[in-house]
């Protein structure tokens, strides 16, 4: 019969972080509960967490949340997790919500391309609130009369209704593109558009058009189409096809249509991009797995998440939550060239 082990040290509670960071219990709350600002220093904030890390403290997150009211539960709506972009959303909001005693409970579309009814109805009373994509719009439907703060991703910010806003600077990003082709003598464009109707797809063929619109002799048709390589293959196939100048470059609202626009570039016997240049949209791995290897505009995803956890953070402690849309960049990769020779202009 062996031994039973014998018990480990006591666990660190506030009182020994407030002996040794030299500030009282409250204080220790305040830091810790993240409601110090404004009320305790930057030095003494700083001296508490110091403290609380070199004791291996952990708040007793249960009582706290007992206390308060909340679960500290955020809810993350996106349209779908096949969709690599919003797995590095989430990837981004979860970090920091677990830097702040948070759990993000993700919910994704089942089949991919919008919500499953109601996603509220059983978790109301558990979230202390929502953050959700603009491309899930109509899961939100359920969250009026809802009382939880709502942070939204990449959405209209004409539009009522969010607590906070977290945007990409989506118009630059297309207005990117142009310029370039446009640089490398590009008139005759194919606008191959996503067909979801939400504000970032709107917002890219808006900017394409105005930018476009600057350099006389420019020409761009436009085909939507739902956000799967096949359809845009078969999108492209059936713009390419049309009587008339073939284009001689096609800008795609996002990686995924790219890739179609590739497969229908093939079919046509054209080669990318000696004879047809394709842009995509987001900089997925797909940029880099098809060849030519994508020019594209690379979205910081995980940064998105990042900002869209700690808005929501800021929200619920009575701050405002952090100005300005984050910038995006165009990556010039082996899917865009010249325009082929007479091509042009």
């Amino acid at each position: 019969m062996t031994s039973p082990a014998p018990p480990g040290p006591p666990r660190p509670t506030s009182r020994d972080v407030a002996r040794a960071a030299g500030v009282s219990q409250a204080t220790v709350s305040l830091v810790l509960g993240e409601k110090w600002r404004g009320r305790v220093s930057e030095s003494t904030a700083g001296r508490v967490r110091d403290a609380a890390r070199g004791l291996g403290y952990r708040p007793n997150l249960a009582a706290r949340n007992l206390r308060l009211g909340r679960t500290r539960t955020a809810l993350l709506v996106v349209p779908a997790l096949t969709n690599e972009f919003f797995a590095r959303v989430y990837t981004g909001a979860a970090a920091v919500a677990a830097e702040h005693g948070f759990g993000v409970v993700l919910y994704p579309s089942p089949d991919g391309t919008g919500p499953a009814r109601d996603p509220f109805a059983s978790a109301r009373a558990a979230l202390d609130g929502v953050i959700a994509s603009s491309m899930a719009a109509d899961a939100l439907d359920a969250l009026h009369g809802a009382d939880v703060p709502l942070v939204m991703l990449d959405s209209d910010p004409s539009a009522p209704g969010p607590a906070a806003r977290v945007n990409l600077d989506i118009a630059d990003g297309m207005r990117q593109v142009a310029r370039h082709l446009l640089a490398l003598g590009h008139r005759r464009f194919l606008h191959l558009a996503s067909a979801v109707d939400t504000w970032t797809f709107a917002c890219r063929a808006e900017a394409l058009r105005e930018e476009l619109r600057r350099t006389p002799g420019t020409e761009v048709r436009t085909v939507a189409s739902a956000l799967d390589v096949r359809a845009g293959r078969d999108a492209a196939e059936h713009a390419l096809g049309l009587p008339g100048p073939r284009p001689t470059a096609i800008v795609c609202d996002d990686d995924i249509l790219a890739a179609g626009a590739c497969k229908a570039a093939r079919r046509f016997g054209l080669r990318v991009p000696d004879e047809v240049s394709v842009t995509g949209f987001d900089d997925l791995a797909l940029a880099t797995a098809v060849e030519p290897e994508l020019t594209t505009v690379r979205l910081p995803a995980v940064q998105v998440g990042e900002r869209g956890m700690a808005a929501l953070l800021a929200v619920l402690d009575g701050r405002a939550a952090e100005p300005g849309s984050l910038p995006v960049r165009l990556v010039v990769r082996g899917s865009t060239a010249p325009v082929p020779g007479g091509a042009g202009v």
